[in-house]
């Protein structure tokens, strides 16, 4: 065998073993570089890939870390260009061959004996190239370009994937998706062109818009229940949550008072009637008149007592269920005339108060539709209904809002009033890219009409 061209079998295994031997692509292209060029007795051997439409250089045997990016290396990075480009290996000299050998024609000038470049191939696509170089050329230069051709074929893919796996996450996606391929450009604007189109054409697609904020359920007609005079509270037969019937006792109020006071009342009432008789039978017609007087005095008062103590027993006006006032902890604690005691609300009457940005309050009207998730029934789309809507705006957490009030047609059974979340109004159909960006283009064009006036 001649001796520029060793045991091809052996060297592939060892040129393979080399790559393998190593993790990172700058030490195995290195290695990979030096045990080709001790193998076919190579000047110098270089290795490069493809990065951004042309050739990079990422070792050269023999190399101790030195710059493969400055201007003495743009011969060699130029050949490996030539063959990448033609899919071919090229060497020079030779004769005849239909390539382009330009490049290396120059790198042989500059550097004397022969040159061959063999492009390395992944998946039928010329990714990187081996450039050889020697001193004097070797006989059959032809024949040990074969050879380097399979020993390349074998570790050449191996190298590829080693640069890939160093690569920026973005650029192995666009190299995946083939955009790194200089012969995918017009795809690649194509595909950009289409993406656009697709977009500015979801940005147009017409979509129900909806405006909404938070929302509480509140009872349709609310009744507050207030100490009738000052005392104490006795009893509690009620508390938040209950439900109630029309009529049931909910508190009782201390009468211990009212109590002395209907005994002296009915005490003078006594005495004043029997001076009534007493006048009548002497005919004194002026005592008559005086004792009758207090008589109706004495009834008087006593009807009053007899009606406040009809007010210290305080009863549910209709039937409901108590959403305010926990008193349970508060017996014989006292009580003045007007305070607040408990509040009810009915049990199948509800309204829901939703919170409109004032930037969105002129598309809502009376009458829309919409829908009501409760954090307690999430997964729940309770029909809503706008009836009303508050023709003042009031800030909440540094934002003015509007309130407008829906109905809802929920069972009762499923809500209470108390309850939050969030609800929207369907106020009609637009570009889905007008809804998602329209509060932008308002902030930017009240921005502007500020800073020009």
């Amino acid at each position: 065998m001649n001796q520029w061209l060793p045991d091809p079998q052996i060297l592939a295994l060892a040129l393979q073993a080399t790559v393998l031997a190593h993790g990172q692509l700058r030490e195995a292209a290195t290695a990979f570089a030096t045990e080709l060029a001790n193998g076919r007795g190579c000047a110098r051997v270089g290795v490069g890939f493809v990065r951004r439409h042309q050739v990079e250089l990422v070792a050269v045997s023999h190399g101790s870390g030195e710059n493969l990016h400055r201007q003495a290396f743009n011969t060699l990075t130029a050949a490996m260009d030539e063959a990448v480009q033609q899919g071919i290996s090229v060497h020079w000299p030779a004769e005849g061959a239909p390539a382009i050998r330009h490049a290396h024609r120059m790198l042989q000038a500059a550097r004397g004996g022969a040159v061959a470049t063999v492009p390395i191939v992944h998946l039928g696509r010329p990714v990187g190239a081996v450039s050889c170089e020697w001193t004097s050329a070797p006989p059959d230069l032809a024949a040990l370009v074969a050879e380097l051709e399979n020993n390349v074929s074998l570790a050449g893919p191996v190298l590829y994937l080693m640069a890939q796996r160093e690569l920026p996450w973005y650029r192995r996606l666009f190299q995946r998706r083939g955009f790194a391929r200089s012969d995918q450009g017009h795809g690649l604007a194509w595909g950009l062109g289409l993406g656009a189109l697709a977009l500015a054409g979801l940005m147009a697609w017409p979509v129900e818009h909806r405006v909404g904020g938070r929302a509480r359920v509140e009872g349709q007609q609310m009744r507050a229940l207030v100490a009738p005079a000052d005392g104490y509270l006795q009893a509690v037969h009620a508390r938040p949550g209950d439900r109630v019937a029309a009529g049931q006792l909910l508190l009782e109020m201390s009468d211990q008072d009212l109590q002395l006071q209907k005994r002296k009342w009915s005490s003078e009432l006594g005495q004043y009637e029997n001076a009534y008789a007493s006048a009548l039978a002497r005919a004194d017609r002026a005592a008559m008149v005086i004792a009758l007087a207090r008589v109706d005095e004495a009834r008087a008062h006593l009807g009053l007592v007899d009606s406040e103590l009809a007010r210290t027993r305080i009863s549910a006006p209709f039937a409901g269920i108590v959403v305010e006032g926990d008193l349970s902890q508060s017996l014989g604690a006292p009580l003045e005339r007007g305070k607040p005691l408990l509040q009810l609300a009915p049990l199948d009457h509800y309204r829901v108060m939703l919170q409109i940005d004032e930037r969105d309050i002129d598309r809502v009207r009376v009458g829309q539709g919409g829908t009501l998730s409760l954090s307690a029934l999430p997964w729940d789309a309770l029909p809503i209904r706008a009836v009303r809507i508050t023709p003042m705006a009031r800030p909440v957490e540094g934002r003015n809002v509007f309130e407008v009030e829906t109905d809802i047609t929920a069972d009762a059974e499923r809500i209470r009033p108390g309850l939050e979340g969030v609800g929207k109004l369907e106020v009609g159909r637009a570009a889905l890219g007008w809804v998602w960006f329209h509060g932008v283009g308002d902030w930017l064009r009240l921005a502007l009409w500020s800073w020009m006036v």
